[in-house]
């Protein structure tokens, strides 16, 4: 690929595929980056519920991304391959005894969208912390397949167990969530009643 081809234009598998070709300038999977980062981001979020940490596990994931390059077969998606990443890189992160949880401590995390009004920016710090609070199996579950919007095959190929399991882990994750919600007052009562 000449220096005056757009990377832009190429698919996520034709940049991974550059990447691994000897003398690789670090360009295709720069762009590989760029697209992904984002996403993976908030996955990474929605994972550990700590905005530090999160980040930690995206760049860790992307810096194994990198190296393991070679290791993509191309059976999935490159999005699934680094969802997997991400993922692993944050439940590796939960489960090291150096990791202090703060589940439900969200005053760090932003997660206003700019043009947000009051109302929607508690019910999301609400939902987020109610989703922290859930266990691990199933809040991830619940972020790859109803945050993330994967399809249950996507998300059983990410953290590699079966379609049925995912599926039962969103079911009871979902139940774990409402119950949770309600726990903590959600939804309110619309005439603002007791």
């Amino acid at each position: 690929m000449s220096a005056t081809e757009d990377l832009h234009e190429l698919t996520d598998k034709a940049l991974l595929a550059r990447h691994t070709t000897p003398g690789d300038d670090g360009r295709a999977f720069g762009e590989l980056f760029r697209r992904h980062r984002d996403r993976m981001y908030a996955v990474a979020l929605r994972t550990t519920a700590d905005p530090e940490l999160a980040a930690d596990c995206v760049q860790e994931a992307f810096i194994s991304a990198f190296r393991r390059a070679g290791a993509y077969r191309g059976e999935a998606a490159v999005t699934t391959w680094l969802h997997r990443i991400v993922v692993n890189a944050c439940l590796d992160r939960l489960r090291s005894p150096q990791v202090l949880r703060r589940a439900g401590d969200l005053a760090e995390v932003d997660l206003a969208a700019e043009g947000d009004r009051p109302e929607q920016v508690t019910t999301r710090i609400l939902v987020h912390s109610a989703l922290a609070a859930l266990p691990e199996a199933q809040r991830v579950a619940l972020v790859l397949v109803d945050m993330e919007g994967l399809s249950v095959t996507e998300a059983a190929e990410i953290l590699q167990v079966a379609e049925g399991t995912v599926k039962s882990r969103c079911s009871r994750g979902r139940q774990a969530l409402v119950a949770e919600l309600a726990r903590r007052g959600w939804p309110p009562d619309p005439e603002g009643t007791e």
